[in-house]
This record gives structure tokens, sequence and C-alpha cells, in this order.
């Protein structure tokens, strides 16, 4: 009798010291999946329009290159933490704001043209006040090209040679924008940087612009003639979709060509 007690007892001891090291190890597991990336922390998307934003982390790169400026290095700039579009906007995020759509390209997925800068912040003053909030921008020409590079040095953020995987331009559109995302991201996951439109930024242009460009968060110059738009577009050649080419129009111009992408410094709150 004394020794069935004895082995129900050593039983019994085993039993809990098994059960303790599983909850151990259950909730072990459970800790590592909730510590994965999701979703929300490497992005967001807007709850009006469905846009998505993708995390950009900070850093310091060689902004512009020699490609641009021969016998010139361009400028070393510094960037905070950002949020920038995963697409262009397109037609159909445009029209459920705006309620009108100024493209020539017709196609609810392909994306917006034909809109002017200001066009664009009479598009960001309707969002932010549809979704109660002041995040969203048009990003910084140092953002874009950052964006853009996504780590690289290169001509194009895939290489030195021309891809047809990786862009909409004049040599594989058929003379025509086509939906956004249909060809390949680059490292950070965005589509169409190069090509399909041309992406309006947030900075006044300047050809001295290197010169002038501050180390931490440059926002261009203070004033100016035309405004800076990123990427070439579907009638390019390839010499216009590289990362360091810059171009400019005025605020009040249009065309086919010109669409934009837009950025965040902050997720907008969750309410």
């Amino acid at each position: 009798m004394k020794q069935n007690w004895i082995m129900y007892s050593l039983f019994a001891k085993l039993l809990i010291v098994t059960t303790f090291l599983w909850i151990i190890f259950i909730s072990g597991k459970t800790f590592a999946v909730d510590s994965q990336p999701t979703e929300s922390s490497s992005g967001f998307k807007s709850p009006s329009t469905g846009m998505e934003f993708v995390f950009i982390p900070g850093d310091c790169y060689q902004m512009g290159f020699f490609e641009n400026n021969p016998g010139k290095p361009g400028a070393r700039v510094c960037l905070d933490d950002f949020f920038i579009g995963k697409y262009e906007v397109t037609q159909q995020q445009w029209k459920s704001l705006m309620k009108t759509n100024p493209s020539r390209f017709d196609g609810k997925q392909r994306p917006v043209e034909r809109v002017t800068w200001e066009d664009v912040h009479t598009f960001l003053k309707k969002l932010n006040k549809a979704e109660s909030t002041r995040v969203y921008r048009l990003p910084t020409e140092a953002e874009w090209e950052f964006a853009a590079r996504a780590g690289t040095s290169t001509l194009f953020y895939w290489g030195n040679e021309i891809d047809n995987d990786y862009a909409w331009y004049f040599g594989n559109s058929n003379y025509q924008t086509h939906p956004v995302g249909q060809k390949k991201p680059n490292g950070y996951g965005l589509f169409d940087m190069f090509g399909n439109v041309w992406e309006w930024v947030q900075d006044w242009y300047s050809k001295d612009y290197w010169r002038h460009a501050g180390p931490q968060n440059p926002t261009g110059p203070k004033n100016g003639k035309f405004r800076v738009r990123r990427g070439g577009s579907w009638a390019n050649a390839t010499s216009y979709i590289r990362s360091a080419i810059r171009y400019r129009s005025k605020p009040d111009h249009k065309h086919t060509i010109i669409g934009f992408r837009l950025a965040s410094s902050t997720a907008p709150s969750s309410k």
C-alpha cells in the first residue's frame, strides 16, 4: 500500500512538472509568433481610399550620385523614418474623393494622370479631412529617391541595364499607362517607381539642389518657379527612368505622363 502511494506521488509530481514545462514551451512559441512583423508594423492602409503605405526605415545615402552630374557626387543626406505609397495613386482612388477623373487612359487601376501639383494638394486636403488627420502629403525629393533606390547605387534599382520586367517605358508601354503593380517591385516592395507616370514630389526645383540640400531631411528651395517630378513615364526612353534623374514642371501643368504617389511621416492614429 505504501509502495503504491509513493509511486502515485512520484507520478503526480512528474505530471505537474511535465505540464509546467509544456506551458512554458507553448508560451514561448506564442511569444515568438507575436513578435514577428505584421502588416500593421511594416505599413498601413488608408481606410477611406484603400491606399497601401510601406514603412521606409530612415538612413543616410548619396543622393543624386554621378549619373546626373558628371564629376559631381551629388549630396549625402540623412532621412528619418517615413511611409510611402506602395503604388501610384489610381483613378479609382482619385475619383473616390474628387468625384471626377481627368485621366486620358481610362481604367480604375491605372494611375491617375493629367493632374497638376495644385490638384494633388486639393486631393490631399480632402483625404486628410476624410480621415480627420494631417499625415498625408507628397514625398520630398530626397525621400522619393531614397525609396526608389532601396539601398542601391546603380542606374536603376535592379542594376545598370534596362529590364522590361520592372518598368513601363517607351520601349514596352504601347504608348499608354498600365494598371499599377504589374511589374516587379524594388527592394522595399514599391511598384512602378520608374515609368508608367512621372510622380510629383513636394520640392521646388533648383538645378543647384546639391549645393543647397541640407544634410538632414532636406526639403529643397524655399521658393521657385517649377515643382519637381521624378521617375519617368510610359512615354520616356530609358535615360529618363533612372534613380537620380529629375525633371520639373510648373505647379499648374498637367499631362498624360504625370501622376503621383503619397507619403506620410507617421501612420494615422486609429480611432
